[in-house]
Parts: C-alpha cells; structure tokens; sequence
C-alpha cells in the first residue's frame, strides 16, 4: 500500500502567510491545469526556496512581496552558480504563481512585472564542412549488406535533415524514391514531405534491392532501416555508428545528436535556400527556432545585405 505523501516538517515548514497561498497554488496546477507531476513538483520546490529568502528578509506573506527582494534572491542565486536554465526556470514558476495570486486577489499586483531574469545564451548547432560531410558518407565502404545500409542512412540523414528519432521510425511506405521525397510524422504529429535529392535515392535503391533483405526476419515489419534482429533500427545504434564513421572519416570534431541536422540546415543556407523553405523541411513550428542557422551561417547575410540593400545596388 502507498503512503500518501507527507507535508513539510522541521526547517521547510512555512509561515502560513506564504504556506497557505502555496498550496492552493499547487492544488490548481496540479489538479485544475493538469500539469506534470515533475513540473508540479519543481514549482512548489521553487516558491518554497524563494518563500525561505524572502522570511529571511523579514517578509510574512506573499502580500508584501516587492521587485526588490526578489531581485536580490535572484542575484543570490546567480552568485551560487546556478545554471540560467535553472533561474530562468525559477522565474518562470515564480510568475505564473503572481498572476495565480493576483487572479485569487491575494496580491493587489503581478510583483514579477518589472523583473529581468538572466538571459538564456543559446548555443549555437554544431555543424561539419561540406568536405567533412563528404569524407563521412564515403566512410560505409564495400558493397556487403552493413556498408549498403549504414550508406544509405547516412545519405537520408544528411539530405533531409530529419531528427534522428524520425530518421530511425521510417518505414517503407514514408519513402517515394519516383518522386524523390520522403513523408516525415514529426512533432506534434504533423506531417510534411522533405525532398531526398539524387544521391540519397541512388544509396536507397541499393539498399532497398540488395541490402535490406539480408536483415529481413520472420516478424519483419515494414521498418525501412533494419538492425541485425529485424527491427528497425534504434536511435541508439544509430549514433553508435556515426560516431564509428566519424572516426574512421577522421573527424575530430566531437561527434553529438543532430549533427548532421545542423550540417543539412547551415549548408542549404549558405548555398542561398529560403529560411522559410529550410523551417518547412525541418520541421520548426516556429521561424525564430530556425533563425539560429542564421548565426552560424554569417557569410550568408553579409551576401543577401549586399545583393539586395538598396545601397549596395546604387554603388553597382
């Protein structure tokens, strides 16, 4: 039989001036909003530790709270070396739980308006040379039914751009060689078609006529990239061997998930491809997730500034 779970005791027990409002905060995400026990449990988790500072400071209820403490808890935290994921994560609980106040009119005012977090750097995609890219999809040498595949694979990957889990989910059916397009159900189970290009339909005719039916097994389904077992192929061995071929290309570069996503996006927009186009075969909800390719590629806005600013065709 479960325990139900316990309350705060000792030193985590809050005043009731913040205590009370908390849980009825907890009791609506979690019952009304539905939200994920680990995000449930990660925003009380936050307000707990940011309702401690505040008592510290001499506060006794979220009525009081102003900007200024909660600045100071912010830079308090950011002084004990917190991850800005993990702040900009606080502050994200943080507000949802004022406008949550000010909505049960326990607070007069959103006391989270005027406050800044810290920015989120975002990193920019790792990504291979046109020439790296070359070397690594000649690595699958020889003509045995392990190079046609993991050929064939490596040419999909990087002419499409899928995510690695829609890459390893292709069955047969999701690929038109005729035509030249792959089908792809990616997130949000929303479908798009993604062009192949000459040589990724060349390595899959190859693959599909004298590789794939090596792999084939009794219990075979319709899986288009096949493991030892007859299943398709998993996310994990998927990298397994492009790390193996990265090596073997000579590539120092560390080898993480999506590489050759990136190589896809930033090679198409160095060449001149539309950013709209490019978000449309990766399959970004949002321009602004694709927009980051922007930055890797930075030869292409100086071109595009150049061919088109209306000053630069003055001086033509």
């Amino acid at each position: 039989m479960n325990k139900a779970p316990q309350g705060p005791t000792g030193s985590d027990r809050l005043q009731p001036g913040f205590a009370d409002a908390l849980d009825g905060f907890v009791a609506f995400i979690d019952l009304e909003r539905g939200l994920s026990r680990n995000t449930v449990a990660g925003y009380e988790n936050d307000l707990r530790q940011c309702a401690r500072f505040l008592a510290r400071r001499g506060l006794r209820g979220w009525g009081e709270v102003t900007e200024a403490p909660l600045t100071d808890w912010i830079y308090t935290l950011s002084e004990e070396d917190f991850a800005v994921s993990s702040l900009a994560r606080k502050l994200a609980a943080l507000r949802t739980f004022a406008r949550y106040l000010v909505r049960e009119r326990i607070c007069g005012r959103d006391f989270t308006e005027l406050l800044t977090g810290p920015k989120r750097v975002r990193r920019l995609p790792g990504t291979l040379t046109p020439e790296e890219v070359a070397r690594l999809l000649a690595a699958p040498a020889g003509g045995d039914a392990h190079a046609l595949r993991d050929r064939a694979m490596l040419e999909l990957f990087y002419a499409s751009g899928l995510r690695v889990s829609e890459l390893s989910g292709l069955t047969l059916q999701q690929i038109d060689l005729e035509n030249g397009f792959v089908r792809v159900m990616g997130k949000g189970s929303k479908e798009r078609v993604v062009p192949m290009g000459r040589p990724a339909c060349e390595a899959l005719g190859t693959y599909l006529l004298a590789g794939r039916p090596h792999f084939v097994r009794a219990r075979t389904g319709s899986a288009l990239f096949l493991s030892e077992r007859g299943t398709a192929i998993s996310r994990k061995m998927l990298w397994v061997l492009i790390k193996k071929y990265a090596k073997r290309a000579g590539i120092t570069k560390p080898v993480k998930p999506h590489l050759l996503r990136h190589s896809f996006a930033t090679h198409l927009l160095s060449g001149g491809a539309d950013l709209r186009a490019i978000q449309e075969m990766l399959g970004h909800a949002s321009i602004g997730t694709t927009q980051i390719y922007t930055a890797v590629a930075p030869g292409r806005r100086i071109s595009e500034h150049a061919k088109f600013h209306p000053r630069n065709k003055a001086s033509l």
